[in-house]
């Protein structure tokens, strides 16, 4: 399996597709929404979200739907970055509600090396989010650090520090 990607490796215009999906839970959310400290009654209150929204329902928080479709990326996209230099927009286009399934996708707009090291380069992606019908409910654009095949190489490989077993003797 493939985990993130070298400079080299990106090839703008790429778009990749992040399997699996996530079905978003109640539990999902509320325990999001008490992690962040993030008490709006939208999120957590059925009764407020039913008596007084648009939805008549409970809204999955939109920062968890951004960090979900974030950790969605990484296989694709983050897995071997040595930093996220800048979220540059962030827009949550539709509502997520209890029990819909969150698919991503992300798309290389640009590349360029790094100005200060050589053996790394700058990564421009925009990641978009949509529901199981298609719906779009969140893109976002980002500056992602990668590093070249010299960097991996000067250290080490593709897991350094991944200790190799020893067997036990009988």
């Amino acid at each position: 399996m493939q985990f993130g990607r070298t400079y080299e490796e990106f090839e703008v215009g790429a778009t990749y597709k992040h399997w699996p999906g996530k079905t978003v839970t109640e539990y999902d959310d509320h325990l999001f929404c008490l992690l962040t400290m993030n008490h709006h009654p939208l999120h957590m209150d059925t009764n407020y979200a039913e008596k007084t929204t648009d939805f008549g329902k409970n809204v999955v928080v939109g920062n968890y739907i951004y960090s979900l479709l974030l950790g969605m990326s990484v296989p694709d996209i983050s897995g071997k970055a040595i930093a996220n230099l800048e979220i540059e927009s962030l827009k949550h286009v539709a509502p997520t509600f209890h029990g819909d399934t969150i698919y991503g996708q992300t798309t290389v707009l640009d590349k360029w090396p790094s100005k200060s090291k050589n053996d790394r380069g700058i990564v421009y992606v925009e990641t978009k989010g949509y529901k199981q019908d298609g719906t779009l409910v969140c893109v976002f654009r980002r500056k992602v650090m990668v590093p070249t095949e010299t960097y991996i190489k000067e250290r080490g490989g593709e897991q350094p520090g991944r200790p190799e077993l020893k067997e036990q003797e009988k």
